[in-house]
């Protein structure tokens, strides 16, 4: 996965910072938009059995039939380490991964990731086959509102978010060979590797359309981030891009650290959401319940600190916060 979005301001992307994993320089991660107010908002409170009102548990929030099953199916694009990926036994780790055992103990349900490409999930989410989509999405009104960012149509009915995190978006090269690449900008001309579908793509596209006399910037994408990094290490392409963190732990973990560097600054910082089909207030409602949870109780914060992204952590969950 890359940077996992619809574009940010002109194109919004994927993740965030990651501290230890960081190559250098400082990390401007911010969080984005204002909140959306909605009926998942007002189910936070329950009435106690003496009538006053109580704040209910996020378990006691979940739709009945999730509680029946006791499963939360999630969707997600199981290739953008450290965010989702297998590790060399094939078990499904991750930033998000571990979140999401966090989240299901508040719950009293387990959450079950199911592999799929990141230009599907939002579908598959619509098709019932998930009933959360947890992949490094980048939470942007386009999303929330189902606009196709590059015609401005409508072509869904969009999802709603629970933001947990907070990611800007990277470029990185071949180690020690940058051709003179720092910014988009710079790209013209040349050729970039990225994640189909994502905040990266989207960027390249509408920095492509700014290039002059004919140097446009060749685009190849890809269904997952690790495929756009094999090309790139190849000598495929001049350049690749994703979320933050995956970028550094690409240069970080690849080839013991001898393939990539990262070059320029990250840009289009946005929140990271957790995607909710819309009309599933209950299932959103428990969510947000069940993160400011974790939240407050600090094992959120341990998770984060463990993949080495504290400079992307947020102080609550917030609905909508993409702008």
């Amino acid at each position: 996965m890359t940077a996992r979005t619809i574009r940010r301001t002109t194109a919004k992307s994927r993740i965030a910072a990651v501290g230890a994993i960081a190559v250098a320089g400082t990390m401007l991660l911010t969080a984005c938009g204002d909140q959306t107010k909605n009926n998942a908002d007002d189910s936070a409170s329950a009435k106690a059995s003496d009538g006053s009102s109580a704040a209910a548990s996020p378990a006691d929030l979940l739709p009945a039939d999730i509680k029946a099953k006791g499963v939360i199916k999630v969707g997600s694009d199981i290739a953008y380490p450290p965010v989702e990926f297998k590790d060399d036994s094939g078990k499904v780790v991750g930033i998000d991964p571990d979140l999401a055992v966090a989240l299901g103990k508040e719950l009293g349900v387990e959450f079950q990731f199911e592999n799929g490409t990141f230009d599907t999930l939002v579908t598959g989410l619509r098709a019932k086959r998930y009933n959360l989509v947890m992949s490094a999405m980048t939470d942007s009104k386009e999303r929330q509102e189902g606009i196709d960012p590059e015609t401005g149509k409508k072509v869904g009915e969009g999802v709603d978010f629970i933001d947990y995190f907070t990611a800007g978006v990277s470029i990185y090269t071949k180690k020690g060979d940058d051709q003179g690449i720092k910014t988009w900008a710079d790209l013209c001309g040349k050729k970039i590797a990225v994640q189909r579908n994502t905040v990266s793509n989207d960027l390249a596209k509408a920095e492509s359309k700014k290039c002059t006399g004919g140097k446009k910037i060749a685009i190849e994408s890809f269904d997952n981030d690790l495929e756009a990094q094999t090309r790139l290490r190849s000598g495929g392409a001049d350049a690749g891009s994703s979320d933050f963190p995956v970028a550094a732990y690409a240069v970080k973990t690849s080839g013991g650290g001898k393939d990539f560097q990262i070059v320029g600054d990250q840009v289009e910082a946005a929140p990271y959401g957790i995607a909710v089909a819309k009309g599933n207030d209950e299932l959103t409602a428990a969510v947000k319940a069940a993160m400011d949870a974790i939240i407050k109780s600090g094992e959120y914060e341990k998770i984060i600190a463990k993949w080495g992204v504290e400079a992307g952590a947020v102080t609550e969950a917030k609905l909508n916060g993409g702008s």
